[in-house]
């Protein structure tokens, strides 16, 4: 198979050359990836011997100067107004308060809601029969609430924030630029030149931290291992939002069960239903302002919870502050034994929605997110608890109905309009969530490409995918329709979170071993007091598999399937691309017609290599009768930082010699950037920056020859090599050069780049095309069975019913000329 791939390669290099020479070959069907194997030797040079023939744009003027080969790109040209600011860091106490009371509104309605339903399913699994019982889970709740969100979040996993980042994939993302792990093998010496790309390290490079990164770069399985748990934490998030709606509304709307005759089963599930569809439907319209919107309603929340919570802890029994002593706990095992294991499962939704604290880090700051959970989240969930706690000892007949029934009759009313709000904002914060954790998977290759609506103009990170929006309102109205009951839904979604804060444990410690070159006792005093502390939850939480605990492992796996088929389909298509892209010596022997004739206009070539030239462009060059007279191949990639400023956004290099007018460029975006601009925002962006690179090449080549004018004659177009790593930027980001003023003056007359300068103005008026191959992925015939099924069935599946290139890349359709290619895996 492979020789009948190189004579294939050879007979589309030799037609190629006979177009050039005038010879047709009309008759002869292109062959690409579909007969040619992957692992065939790219592009070549053949019949060398061949005379070249002068065609298209042999009549224009040859350039005298050639062009030094400028091992570099360039960076973007101007700045568009609305450029991404990030953090700011000098923010006054202010900004940093007003922030921290727009958290209550984003961050903490998920854990806010949890009095709804925690001790209602910790004593479902165990009969109140002391005040021991009591006291024990009260003891229990409270240093879960300690140890988790105020110790481990508050004071440490916020710190391992990605330049204001946080989550999993932003501690991914902070990983994979210390150490090559990505393993999609796109990386550029040039990115590591972003602002935002390198954090300052606070101590000198370790031997031990070398190691580590060694291992990690160097053995694929750890690779595949680390991203399998990035995956599978977000996964998690995302089934947790389709739990998080599900228990919240539920737990809300049971408070009619008790006050309002025949309002059984049926009737919570059905009102509950209504209220999910509601939620879900207005997810269109955005929340522009979500934070000042909801913030006063959860701040009201949060203020109900601690008063009534003081209320009971006054009027019932004050006396269960004691329960601050951890010696309950040991007497609440000693007691229930089993049953005490069990209702850990319960325990743990104390602490439902503490990832969002690390999650949504980037809407707010380290600080405001500290203040707001240490000054009012905290105390105000404690109060509570302890309220509830008193309100048992005297009715411990209560726990089913413990929030609803521990209300002042009076205030029942308030307290559920309140407490429904408090639900759906809290549904709402987790469903946002999944939209950013996909919409970040999609940004690093590991999620098929969806449509994303912007549902603002002021910030960023709010957007509604239409797909991903439905699916979990479908799932969610299952959920309730099935299980009908919240304490089952709660066996359910402890798996998830507990989940999720194992795999931030886990990839936190690698950050202080790796990044932070923390004392090695230290990490491990970290990752052993926590993991132990989750691993104790989530056995606890896996007993209740049988009981619900089954659902989001199913919604976990069935994502984790999907993100990761994703990604290694994508890197193997990737692979192919680069093993099959065309040699520099086959593009010399074409010739600067490129074989074909070359008409005025801009040919944008959008493809996934960050280097070299596609073998798309040989396809373009059979089935078209012509070609534009500027050819730039355009790559938007992402690197793995959260936002690119827009004077680092594009990068620039020539391919081939001048008179070729082909141009690379390379278009990078962090994993939290919008791409919102329209095509012709695009099209003027590319143009300056091309008469900039043009012209910084230029100065280059005026200082060379002051230099050394005759050295520089001497070199021939042939020795000159046009590929290579990347290296400083061309253009300073406030414009200014770097060459002496002597050397200036003659740039100004420099016939070669005024000609090229007037044929890239006369291009730019003919218009642009936007050149698009629609790829289909197939594996090698001697694959092994599973990796064909996957490929061939589930990869193309999810690429036949994802967006596609044009959309996704936002080009008119009007402009777009798409050819077919198969790539052989």
């Amino acid at each position: 198979m492979e020789e009948d791939g190189i004579e294939e390669v050879s007979s589309i290099s030799a037609r190629l050359l006979r177009r050039r020479s005038g010879g047709g070959d009309s008759s002869t069907r292109w062959v690409d990836g579909s007969e040619v194997d992957s692992e065939s030797p790219p592009w070549s040079l053949l019949n060398e011997d061949e005379n070249r023939s002068e065609g298209y744009g042999s009549a224009r003027r040859r350039l005298v100067k050639k062009a030094k080969r400028v091992d570099s790109f360039d960076v973007e040209s101007m700045v568009i107004s609305g450029s991404h600011g990030h953090h700011n860091k000098d923010a006054t106490i202010w900004q940093t308060l007003g922030l921290a009371f727009q958290t209550l509104g984003v961050v903490y309605g998920d854990m806010g809601t949890s009095p709804l339903y925690v001790f209602t399913d910790v004593f479902s699994k165990i009969q109140i029969e002391t005040e021991v019982d009591v006291l024990g889970a009260l003891s229990l709740v409270v240093y879960t609430i300690a140890l988790v969100p105020l110790a481990k979040y508050v004071f440490i996993v916020l710190k391992a924030n990605d330049n204001g980042e946080g989550g999993t994939f932003a501690l991914y993302s902070l990983i994979c630029r210390y150490a090559k792990i990505n393993l999609l093998p796109n990386r550029q010496q040039a990115d590591e030149r972003i602002s935002s790309y390198r954090l300052k390290l606070p101590t000198p490079e370790l031997e031990r931290a070398l190691k580590i990164k060694e291992k990690l770069e160097h053995n694929s399985f750890y690779k595949t291992l680390l991203l399998l748990l990035v995956l599978m934490g977000t996964s998690m998030i995302i089934g947790d939002g389709i739990l998080t709606p599900a228990i919240s509304v539920m737990s809300a709307v049971s408070g009619l069960e008790g006050k309002i005759q025949g309002f059984g089963t049926g009737a919570l599930v059905t009102v509950s239903v209504i209220i999910l569809v509601g939620l879900f439907g207005i997810q269109r319209f955005g929340t522009s302002k979500v934070g000042l919107t909801f913030a006063p309603c959860l701040a009201l929340w949060f203020f109900s919870l601690g008063a009534i919570g003081l209320y009971n802890l006054i009027k019932h029994d004050i006396y269960v502050v004691k329960a601050i002593n951890p010696f309950y706990i040991y007497l609440f095992f000693k007691k229930n034994s089993f049953k005490a294991w069990s209702s850990l499962g319960g325990c743990v939704l104390c602490i439902t929605g503490a990832e969002a604290m690390f999650a949504d880090l980037g809407h707010f700051s380290v600080p405001s997110i500290q203040i707001a959970f240490s000054c009012v989240v905290f105390p105000c969930l404690l109060l509570a608890y302890m309220g509830q706690a008193a309100y048992l000892i005297k009715h411990p007949d209560s726990a089913s109905r413990i929030f609803y029934d521990s209300i002042p009759e009076r205030l029942f009313w308030p307290v559920f309009v309140i407490a429904t709000l408090a639900a759906v904002i809290a549904s709402q914060a987790m469903i946002s969530a999944s939209f950013s954790c996909i919409k970040q998977s999609m940004a690093l290759g590991c999620f098929p490409r969806l449509k994303i609506i912007h549902t603002s103009r002021k910030f960023m990170g709010q957007i509604y995918i239409p797909v991903i929006n439905w699916f979990l309102m479908i799932m969610c109205v299952l959920v309730v329709a099935t299980f009908q009951s919240t304490t089952d839904i709660a066996n359910a979604y402890g798996i998830a979170e507990v989940g999720v804060m194992m795999v931030s444990t886990a990839l936190v410690t690698l950050v202080m071993l790796l990044i932070w070159q923390t004392n090695i006792y230290l990490a491990f005093s970290f990752l052993i007091a926590f993991g132990s502390i989750e691993l104790l939850y989530m056995s606890a939480v896996l007993s209740k598999i049988t009981e619900g605990g089954w659902l989001p492992l199913a919604f976990a796996s069935f994502f984790l399937c999907v993100m990761y088929i994703w990604n290694y389909g994508s890197v193997l298509k990737y692979q192919s691309e680069v093993q099959g892209k065309i040699s520099m010596d086959f593009m010399n022997d074409l010739g600067s017609t490129l074989g074909t004739v070359r008409v005025p206009g801009i040919g944008l070539l959008y493809n996934e290599l960050v280097h070299g030239i596609p073998s798309v462009l040989g396809r373009f060059l059979l089935d078209l009768p012509a070609i534009h007279s500027t050819l730039v191949f355009v790559c938007i990639k992402y690197v793995p930082v959260p936002v690119v400023s827009q004077e680092e956004r594009f990068l620039f290099r020539r391919v081939c010699p001048k008179d070729y007018h082909m141009f690379q460029c390379v278009a990078r975006y962090g994993y939290k950037d919008v791409r919102k601009e329209d095509h012709q925002a695009f099209e003027q962006l590319l143009v300056e920056s091309l008469e900039k690179f043009m012209r910084k090449e230029a100065q280059d080549i005026a200082l060379e020859t002051e230099i050394n004018d005759a050295e520089f004659e001497s070199v021939s177009v042939g020795q000159r090599s046009y590929s290579g790593e990347l290296s400083e930027p061309l253009i300073q980001p406030d414009g200014e050069s770097e060459l002496p003023s002597s050397v200036m003056g003659p740039i100004d007359d420099d016939p070669s780049l005024e000609y090229e300068l007037s044929a890239l103005r006369e291009a730019t008026e003919s218009g642009f095309t936007y050149l698009l191959g629609h790829g289909d992925v197939r594996a090698k015939k001697d694959s092994f069975f599973l990796k064909k099924l996957v490929i061939n069935y589930f990869y193309s599946f999810l690429r036949n019913n994802c967006r596609g290139g044009a959309a996704t890349m936002k080009v008119p359709h009007m402009n777009i000329i798409q050819v077919g290619m198969t790539y052989m895996v």
